[in-house]
Protein backbone atom coordinates (compact mmCIF):
# COMPACT_ATOMS: atom_id res chain seq x y z
CA UNK A 1 0.00 0.00 0.00
CA UNK A 2 2.85 2.14 0.18
CA UNK A 3 3.42 2.40 -3.42
CA UNK A 4 -0.11 4.24 -3.56
CA UNK A 5 0.44 6.81 -1.10
CA UNK A 6 2.33 9.15 -3.97
CA UNK A 7 -0.51 8.46 -6.22
CA UNK A 8 -3.00 9.59 -3.11
CA UNK A 9 -1.33 12.47 -2.66
CA UNK A 10 -1.66 13.62 -6.41
CA UNK A 11 -4.89 12.15 -6.75
CA UNK A 12 -5.90 15.02 -3.91
CA UNK A 13 -4.33 17.94 -5.24
CA UNK A 14 -5.58 17.18 -8.77
CA UNK A 15 -9.38 16.70 -7.00
CA UNK A 16 -8.61 20.32 -5.44
CA UNK A 17 -6.88 21.89 -8.60
CA UNK A 18 -10.08 20.09 -10.73
CA UNK A 19 -12.81 21.57 -8.61
CA UNK A 20 -11.19 25.15 -8.09
CA UNK A 21 -11.06 25.10 -12.28
CA UNK A 22 -14.92 24.08 -12.31
CA UNK A 23 -15.68 26.64 -9.55
CA UNK A 24 -13.54 29.44 -11.20
CA UNK A 25 -15.91 28.53 -14.88
CA UNK A 26 -19.39 28.60 -12.84
CA UNK A 27 -18.59 31.67 -11.26
CA UNK A 28 -16.08 33.87 -12.80
CA UNK A 29 -15.96 32.39 -16.81
CA UNK A 30 -19.64 31.60 -17.65
CA UNK A 31 -20.95 35.03 -15.88
CA UNK A 32 -18.13 36.97 -18.29
CA UNK A 33 -19.20 35.26 -20.86
CA UNK A 34 -22.89 36.05 -20.66
CA UNK A 35 -22.73 39.39 -19.06
CA UNK A 36 -19.71 40.87 -20.74
CA UNK A 37 -19.89 39.35 -24.12
CA UNK A 38 -16.13 37.75 -23.08
CA UNK A 39 -15.95 34.10 -23.76
CA UNK A 40 -12.26 34.01 -24.12
CA UNK A 41 -12.29 32.44 -20.17
CA UNK A 42 -14.64 29.85 -21.34
CA UNK A 43 -12.56 28.44 -23.79
CA UNK A 44 -9.45 28.46 -22.25
CA UNK A 45 -10.47 27.71 -18.58
CA UNK A 46 -12.76 24.54 -20.21
CA UNK A 47 -9.45 23.46 -21.85
CA UNK A 48 -7.74 23.43 -18.25
CA UNK A 49 -10.84 22.12 -16.28
CA UNK A 50 -11.25 19.28 -18.96
CA UNK A 51 -7.70 17.81 -18.72
CA UNK A 52 -7.95 18.32 -14.73
CA UNK A 53 -10.89 16.20 -14.79
CA UNK A 54 -9.67 13.47 -17.02
CA UNK A 55 -6.58 13.21 -15.20
CA UNK A 56 -8.80 13.53 -12.23
CA UNK A 57 -10.76 10.02 -13.23
CA UNK A 58 -7.92 8.44 -14.57
CA UNK A 59 -6.39 8.92 -10.85
CA UNK A 60 -9.69 7.71 -9.56
CA UNK A 61 -9.33 4.66 -11.62
CA UNK A 62 -6.27 3.92 -10.75
CA UNK A 63 -6.92 4.06 -6.88
CA UNK A 64 -9.84 2.51 -6.90
CA UNK A 65 -7.77 -0.65 -8.54
CA UNK A 66 -4.81 -0.04 -6.01
CA UNK A 67 -6.69 0.68 -2.97
CA UNK A 68 -9.50 -1.84 -3.79
CA UNK A 69 -12.15 1.05 -2.94
CA UNK A 70 -15.73 -0.02 -3.36
CA UNK A 71 -17.69 0.98 -6.22
CA UNK A 72 -20.10 3.07 -4.23
CA UNK A 73 -17.36 4.94 -2.75
CA UNK A 74 -15.72 5.36 -6.18
CA UNK A 75 -18.91 5.96 -7.76
CA UNK A 76 -19.39 9.03 -4.81
CA UNK A 77 -16.18 10.48 -5.39
CA UNK A 78 -16.85 10.26 -8.79
CA UNK A 79 -20.52 12.47 -8.69
CA UNK A 80 -18.93 14.50 -6.33
CA UNK A 81 -16.19 15.95 -8.99
CA UNK A 82 -19.76 16.81 -11.09
CA UNK A 83 -21.16 19.14 -7.79
CA UNK A 84 -19.57 22.18 -7.21
CA UNK A 85 -17.68 22.27 -4.22
CA UNK A 86 -18.02 18.70 -4.44
CA UNK A 87 -14.18 18.33 -4.88
CA UNK A 88 -13.17 20.21 -1.52
CA UNK A 89 -16.41 17.90 0.33
CA UNK A 90 -14.43 14.85 -0.12
CA UNK A 91 -11.24 16.25 0.58
CA UNK A 92 -11.57 15.09 4.05
CA UNK A 93 -12.22 11.91 3.21
CA UNK A 94 -8.80 11.71 0.89
CA UNK A 95 -6.56 12.99 3.35
CA UNK A 96 -8.19 10.78 6.08
CA UNK A 97 -7.08 8.09 3.74
CA UNK A 98 -3.53 9.28 3.03
CA UNK A 99 -3.42 9.81 7.10
CA UNK A 100 -4.50 5.72 6.88
CA UNK A 101 -1.89 4.74 4.59
CA UNK A 102 0.81 6.78 6.82
CA UNK A 103 0.90 4.69 9.41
Amino acid sequence: MQTTLPLLIRFRKIALWEGASYLFLLFVAMPLKYLANFPVLVKYGGWVHGALFVAFSLYLVTLWISLKWSFLRTAGMLVASLLPFGTFITDKWVKSEIERLRK
